[in-house]
């Protein structure tokens, strides 16, 4: 049931417009507006996470149990289907990214850098710089929207993807500090092992020798952060031109698009074989 259902999530993600619609996240946020004032107590901020990642685990595990030995467990693949498409990130990048690309492609440094920020969030001193923080947003972007839910997913089911994207949505609104630097370090932990599947799928289908020199170094370290993992390894795998003005920019950004299409056949595949014989 698994590919199954991560099948159905893709083709739905492609095809309709339904993802925009289960990913409502209004009742969560009215929760977090509830809860996220006692983060100030000594106790407070694991008090909240409880509240806004914990307790929703823990109710979604208890309705897979309770639908889990009915019709053979096929009742719970409509939750399974929805819990995934309700875990997978939020936003178009592809749409969001498309201002910023005509701007690039123009040579218009002034409005690339203001299109950035406005869509992106992003800024830098420099143009080379600009394009850069575009390319890593856009492989973190996918890791944490795509692959990393994925691999929670086919790992340990939809329990382990919505908590995923739980601490994401607690990292991205909680207004408390202390709410969100716990989030984050939940975040790291579950980050740790899919970036580095990710960036070993990177060698397999980019650059193998360079892409296994730029992440050896920091292979086994647990302090460092998934997207600067990803900002090094990503763009040495997809073997981009050191040139950054114009169309050279915009075939940079392709080339990063067509490296993380790569990957994710390759991890269909490595799914399909995955349910075929295990």
């Amino acid at each position: 049931m698994i590919f199954l259902v991560v099948f159905l999530a893709l083709v739905i993600d492609k095809l309709t417009d339904w993802r925009r619609g289960v990913q409502d996240d209004g009742p969560w946020l009215r929760l977090l507006a509830r809860v996220d004032g006692g983060a100030g107590t000594a106790y407070g901020p694991w008090l909240s996470l409880f509240f806004l990642v914990l307790l929703p685990v823990l109710l979604l595990g208890m309705l897979l149990l309770a639908l889990e030995p009915l019709a053979y467990g096929w009742l719970s693949l409509p939750l399974h289907l929805l819990v995934l498409l309700y875990s997978l990130g939020r936003g178009q990048g592809k749409r969001e990214l498309g201002p910023f690309r005509d701007a690039w492609r123009r040579g218009d440094d002034e409005a690339a850098a203001l299109v950035a920020e406005r869509d992106l969030g992003l800024s830098a001193t420099d143009a080379p710089g600009l394009l850069r923080a575009v390319e890593a947003q856009l492989l973190w972007r996918s890791h944490q929207g795509f692959f990393a839910v994925i691999f929670w997913y086919v790992l340990l089911g939809p329990v382990a993807a919505l908590a995923y994207r739980l601490l994401a949505l607690t990292m991205d609104h909680a207004k408390a500090e202390a709410v969100r630097e716990r989030a984050s370090q939940f975040r790291h932990a579950f980050d740790w092992l899919p970036v580095r599947v990710l960036l070993a799928s990177f060698g397999l289908v980019g650059n193998f020798v360079a892409a296994n020199r730029a992440m050896l170094e920091d292979l086994l370290h647990w302090g460092v952060p998934a997207p600067q993992l990803l900002a090094k390894v990503g763009p040495v795998a997809a073997d981009l031109e050191e040139s950054y003005t114009g169309q050279a920019g915009i075939l940079r950004l392709d080339s990063l698009a067509a490296l993380l299409v790569r990957a994710r056949i390759l991890w269909y595949a490595a799914i399909a074989l995955w349910i075929l014989f295990l």
